[in-house]
């Protein structure tokens, strides 16, 4: 018969003490908190080869009780002329290159999305549209009260837009540059920080391909596609990654388990 032994260190007292000890390193053990994304049902990712790259690939998600699942193919689009760097946003902050005014590069991370925007009166979409005149800018003058916000000259004033590089209706302002015929606002910089970046969008594409500022630039199909998919109440976000990152990071952050032959 096998005997099982007793140690005489596993008293009651040394029982006790270890419990104590472990409830005081459990009350003082870091909290992790839910990530802002937590209960979002739907995930906008595009993923580009490193941060330098202007082109990049876009795909959109929906989670279920499966965990996150493709919906539809992949559809390339273009970003930064100068590639990406670390947005704001909502995820944690990250050591690196930080998005900066006027850098030309679209911000990484992850995002929560504002309005749909365009040139149309209304838009059959769900989500919140607001057209867009003559007299709306985006201002991104550094320094202004309404930086990184979109404005009505009627309202605030003609002054107020002096500067500002970001007219709302291009067709009308830039011999019909049609890249902001439909558009969805990234935000990127939630506090609207000086200098952190601004007026970020996903937006048509001048010419399939064409390199942006700092936005995300695709074809009037995808976006018509994706503005007909987007819910309010799923709490969608946009992901934008270097390839490298969203290895490094799309577990930690719940995104997407996406296989190596998938990404670009």
């Amino acid at each position: 018969m096998r005997r099982f032994c007793v140690s005489r260190s596993n008293t009651p007292a040394r029982i006790a003490a270890l419990l104590i000890l472990a409830l005081i390193a459990a009350c003082h053990a870091p909290v992790r908190k839910p990530l802002p994304w937590a209960q979002s049902r739907q995930l906008i990712l595009v993923i580009a080869p490193d941060w330098d790259a202007t082109q990049a690939s876009m795909q959109t998600f929906e989670r279920g009780a499966s965990g996150w699942q493709a919906q539809g193919a992949a559809s390339p689009v273009s970003i930064g002329r100068k590639g990406a760097a670390w947005g704001i946003g909502l995820h944690p902050p990250q050591a690196g290159l930080q998005k900066r005014e006027g850098d030309g590069r679209s911000p990484a991370g992850v995002f929560a999305l504002g309005t749909a925007f365009g040139a149309a009166a209304s838009l059959q979409s769900a989500w919140p549209y607001a057209a867009m005149s003559v007299d709306h800018w985006c201002v991104d003058v550094v320094g202004s009260p309404w930086y990184d916000r979109i404005v009505d000259a009627r309202t605030v004033g003609s002054a107020a837009v002096v500067g500002s590089s970001e007219p709302m209706r291009r067709d009308l302002h830039l011999d019909g540059d049609p890249r902001y015929m439909l558009g969805v606002v990234v935000d990127d910089n939630p506090q609207h920080e000086q200098g952190a970046g601004s007026c970020i969008f996903l937006h048509l594409w001048r010419r399939p391909g064409e390199p942006t500022a700092g936005c995300t630039a695709m074809s009037a199909a995808d976006m018509e596609a994706l503005l007909a998919w987007l819910r309010p109440g799923d709490a969608p976000v946009f992901v934008l990654l270097p390839r490298s990152e969203y290895q490094r990071l799309h577990r930690v952050w719940n995104l997407p388990d996406i296989t190596p032959q998938d990404l670009p």
